[in-house]
């Protein structure tokens, strides 16, 4: 090294914003922004039940009913379980080849109210099992199918539909060329204040509108730790603990007993201490002033069904302080066969990246870990609060002002959710000003409706026929009577 260099002098520079704007713009010839409209099902497209049913085959096998009932139940419902199925088709769509790290689910109930550690309800995105790195475009996709797809159920027009559409993908567009003008501290910070976003959507909604805004964030703040602690749990023999309503919240003791329940009562009791290692050194002495009391099984979501999934109940000083996690298990992401393996050996802990990346305020307990299993597999897990000032707003009793003014917030979040992780001035190069895209993703969300009411009608003949068991919610499902160590 000669004298007077250093690392810094060797370092490669970063593109210039006119260069990262530049490749934006190139990318139009790749992949022009009106050729995002056309969705055509690839050739030997795979059986959709069959990528279902392969999900299924790890899972705990007792639930599974319940997942096909589930989505069974409308064109909406499948959707939220059929992430593997359209990551497989937007796989042969046309993309940028600008990455961010993605959802990998952006479903429009995936957005919802979440409370900051500050105790200010925010709006942001929630669920991150499928987070990978991968095309900026496919969660923008995933976003208007659903919002076309809601819209079909509540018996819409196709021109209220276009409009639903456009306002979300006029507004990821809009506020990612906003961002591209944005220094990345200024990025990093943005949030979506709920009492802001209320008082920039109050005038675009009506009266009924407004007043469903202001119920659903009173209702989010009442979901806390102390909610699902009344709702959850019960005294039984002068002891706090879960109380069962199988099969949706089975209790451990209600799945295993003697030497294998004690057993796996110490893994998950060890998941509790060693998780805290994936935590910063104050929220690890947080969790450490709780005891954990009782364990359960809880049934959650419409595509997570049959995963893993246990909650604990911890208190600290006494019955009235209680803590409520979630260890849900973390398995492969549906996208990795298409844009890569993550760079994470735990799943749970490529969850836990994704989130922290993408959303702009975090749950204070989200980590990670892995639990071995009674039927000695290891599985990965992730940690979070069971419920945190959680709030969603029901797409079945919007109007379509109501969802045009909810979609264009979900555009704007998943924009920045995008901006912190990926090149937003490239991106929003390529998007450009004018209209092309909006246009393109209207037509582009009204032909993978039209699929996914064709892969659900599939669903429907397959539990027609008995090729898989659909369980009404709530009726006895396969199994139930007599869990298996699997389950575990």
């Amino acid at each position: 090294m000669a004298r007077g260099d250093s690392d810094a002098d060797r370092h490669t520079p970063h593109p210039t914003p006119q260069e990262r704007a530049a490749r934006g713009r190139a990318a139009r010839k790749k992949a022009p922004r009106s050729g995002h409209a056309d969705f055509t099902p690839a050739e030997g497209r795979p059986d959709p039940v069959d990528i279902i049913e392969a999900q299924s085959a790890t899972r705990v096998q007792e639930l599974i009913p319940i997942r096909y009932g589930r989505m069974s139940e409308s064109p909406f419902r499948f959707y939220r379980g059929a992430a593997a199925i359209m990551a497989n088709d937007l796989a042969s769509t046309p993309n940028s080849g600008i990455k961010v790290q993605l959802c990998g689910d952006a479903h429009l109930l995936n957005f919802r109210l979440l409370g900051s550690p500050e105790r200010r309800l925010v709006f942001d995105i929630n669920d991150f099992d499928e987070t990978l790195p991968g095309p900026w475009e496919w969660d923008v996709k995933r976003l208007a199918a659903s919002l076309v797809i809601a819209a079909r159920e509540n018996g819409w027009s196709p021109k209220k539909r276009a409009a639903i559409v456009r306002a979300a993908v006029r507004g990821y567009r809009e506020r990612m060329r906003a961002f591209a003008e944005m220094g990345t501290l200024d990025v990093w910070y943005d949030h979506a204040d709920m009492e802001q976003v209320q008082r920039v959507a109050g005038p675009r909604l009506s009266a009924r509108g407004r007043g469903a805004v202001s119920k659903a964030m009173a209702k989010a703040r009442t979901r806390d730790s102390l909610k699902a602690f009344d709702k959850l749990t019960e005294v039984r023999d002068g002891q706090r603990r879960f109380a069962p309503d199988p099969p949706l919240l089975v209790p451990l003791d209600d799945i295993l007993g003697g030497a294998e329940r004690d057993r796996f009562i110490r893994e998950l009791r060890g998941l509790v201490d060693r998780y805290t290692h994936s935590l910063p050194s104050d929220r690890r002495h947080l969790v450490h002033q709780y005891e954990v009391v009782d364990i359960a099984r809880k049934v959650v979501g419409v595509g997570s069904v049959g995963t893993r999934c246990w909650v604990l109940l911890l208190l600290g000083t006494d019955d009235e302080d209680p803590l409520i996690l979630q260890a849900k298990e973390a398995d492969r992401s549906v996208l990795a066969q298409y844009v890569g393996a993550s760079q994470y050996d735990n799943q749970g802990e490529r969850v836990v990246s994704g989130q922290r990346l993408m959303q702009a305020v975090g749950d204070v307990f989200l980590g990670w870990d892995r639990v071995m299993g009674l039927d000695d597999v290891q599985r990965d897990f992730y940690v979070r609060q069971l419920h945190d000032w959680k709030g969603i707003v029901d797409p079945t009793i919007m109007v379509p002002r109501g969802m045009r003014a909810f979609a264009d917030l979900c555009g704007t979040t998943l924009a920045r959710a995008h901006a912190r992780s990926g090149d937003r001035i490239a991106i929003a190069a390529y998007l450009g000003g004018g209209k092309s895209f909006d246009r393109a993703l209207v037509e582009f969300a009204e032909r993978y409706a039209d699929q996914n009411e064709r892969d659900h009608a599939a669903l429907l003949e397959a539990a027609r026929t008995g090729r898989v068991t659909a369980a009404a919610e709530g009726a006895p499902t396969v199994g139930t009577g007599a869990p298996t160590v699997a389950a575990a």
